[in-house]
């Protein structure tokens, strides 16, 4: 790519973090970190409480980049056939006809997903992982780029089923949307205008500029010392006495990934100890898993979360 090729991809990226936050209020960094994880070709897991605004800016997203879009709202009845797709006997071609379903897409908002089963949930293992779908002995490539944006509600909440570690570790990332600020949610009241905001979103990007970054993203530099920084924060995650389950190399890839994003939106060719420093948490929280002689009455990813924090600190930033 060319120096002038890559300073106008660049500005791209600032009009759509620009897009994002004219419908986010109040929620830059949350904003940040979505985009950081669709550049890394991973996908966003978003947790809160209900109406602080995970749905609309999956949909937010979704709007600004001109991609195929498909919205799945999980509930405790629905089937992996409602998410995959399913096979149909053709009388007319005597043979079975398989018929795709919601996950032949770019972008699929997958909202509220622990609100349904295991079984739902884990039909999205292999699509996350792999970019394919196998049905009755035959895969099926899924459009590229990819992109799963679920939203969950917090685990205490009636009628949600925990999301397994397996299914948490295909996310790359996952972040919390907590209540806005005073002056946001002022804002908000004021403007009266989420919904107007969100339908007069136009398309910023498509998916030709989408694998365009995310190629941009894979050739940014990372020192040496950086790896070494990296991977010492992942092993004291695995030796941790807090910890049961420490970080798995998926996730310490997942971490790399995040860094490199980081540095492409900053305009920066290399990384910097404070892309992984900054990324640790949200990279990592949700696939650790708090020893359960260490849990409290405190909420256990709230734990984690600090335990992730501790460690980090601990560890010497390379100069």
């Amino acid at each position: 790519m060319s120096p002038e090729a890559a300073i106008a991809i660049s500005h791209k990226a600032a009009e759509l973090e620009k897009s994002l936050r004219s419908v986010i209020r109040g929620k830059d960094d949350v904003v940040r970190l979505a985009l950081v994880s669709m550049l890394a070709r991973g996908h966003l897991l978003i947790e809160g409480v209900p109406g602080v605004g995970k749905t609309t800016l999956g949909q937010a997203l979704a709007r600004a980049v001109d991609c195929t879009f498909q919205r799945v709202q999980f509930t405790s009845d629905m089937l992996p056939s409602d998410v995959l797709g399913i096979s149909v006997y053709s009388a007319l071609e005597q043979e079975f006809e398989f018929k795709r379903g919601p996950v032949f897409t770019n972008v699929l908002l997958a909202d509220e997903i622990n609100r349904t089963t295991p079984k739902t949930q884990s039909a999205l293992l292999e699509a996350m992982n792999e970019g394919q779908v196998t049905m009755d002995a035959y895969s099926y490539e899924l459009p590229q780029p990819f992109l799963v944006i679920a939203t969950q509600n917090p685990g205490e909440h009636h009628g949600t089923y925990p999301l397994p570690e397996s299914q948490l570790d295909r996310f790359l990332m996952r972040v919390r949307m907590g209540y806005p600020e005073a002056a946001a949610e002022r804002e908000i009241l004021r403007s009266q205008a989420g919904a107007e905001r969100l339908h007069d979103l136009r398309p910023v990007l498509n998916g030709a500029d989408v694998l365009e970054m995310q190629e941009a993203v894979k050739r940014i530099r990372v020192d040496e010392s950086l790896v070494s920084y990296a991977l010492e924060i992942v092993k004291r995650t695995r030796e941790s006495e807090c910890l049961s389950l420490g970080v798995s190399p998926r996730g310490a890839q997942a971490q790399y990934r995040a860094a490199q994003a980081m540095a492409f939106l900053d305009g920066r060719g290399f990384c910097t100890p404070q892309d992984f420093k900054s990324l640790a948490v949200p990279v990592f929280a949700h696939c650790v898993v708090m020893n359960g002689g260490y849990a409290s009455t405190a909420k256990k990813s709230e734990q984690a979360d600090q335990v992730l924090k501790e460690i980090v600190e601990s560890v010497t930033v390379p100069v």
